[in-house]
């Protein structure tokens, strides 16, 4: 009888480990994904949690788009018409890609208030905008349609 129990015991303690680990797996991958989405305004009023991975949208700024020696790397600015911030940036940017245009940069925000983007994500279509980045500019004080802002940035060429 004392043998069964343990034997039982056993099962029971492995099955929940088991689970348990389940569960672990579970939560630390949609941890790891979970992306919070902050405007350029939330991040100069100090609102983006530091050291997260965040993902920030607007409008890249005409003029900002700088290309560092002859690298990969590349430098720019995202505003909400309200507040603008700094993007690093190392890699292929997408075809889309341009001054006035939408974009997502998914990275870390520095101490230095540099966001350092490892993935950067730019609007298909001039009617197309993420929704996180229209809220985001519908929020800002003062803001405008967007496609006007884009057209503007861009030098009326849209």
């Amino acid at each position: 009888m004392k043998h069964g129990f343990k034997q039982r015991l056993f099962i029971v303690a492995g099955i929940l480990l088991v689970v348990c680990a389940a569960v672990w797996l579970v939560i630390s991958a949609i941890s790891d994904n979970m992306r919070y989405f902050v405007s350029p305004s939330e991040i100069q009023a100090g609102i983006a949690p530091e050291g997260h991975t965040l993902r920030v949208g607007g409008l890249v700024v005409a003029g900002s788009v700088r290309r560092i020696a002859k690298g990969l790397t590349v430098r720019f600015e995202v505003t909400d018409n309200a507040s603008t911030i700094p993007v690093v940036y190392t890699g292929i940017l997408p075809d889309l890609f341009r001054e006035g245009q939408g974009v997502v940069a998914t990275g870390k925000l520095r101490a230095d208030g540099i966001f350092v983007a490892g993935e950067v994500l730019a609007k298909h279509d001039e009617n197309y905008m993420p929704r996180e980045v229209q809220e985001a500019l519908n929020k800002a004080e003062g803001a405008v349609d967007v496609g006007n802002a884009m057209r503007k940035s861009a030098g009326g060429s849209l």
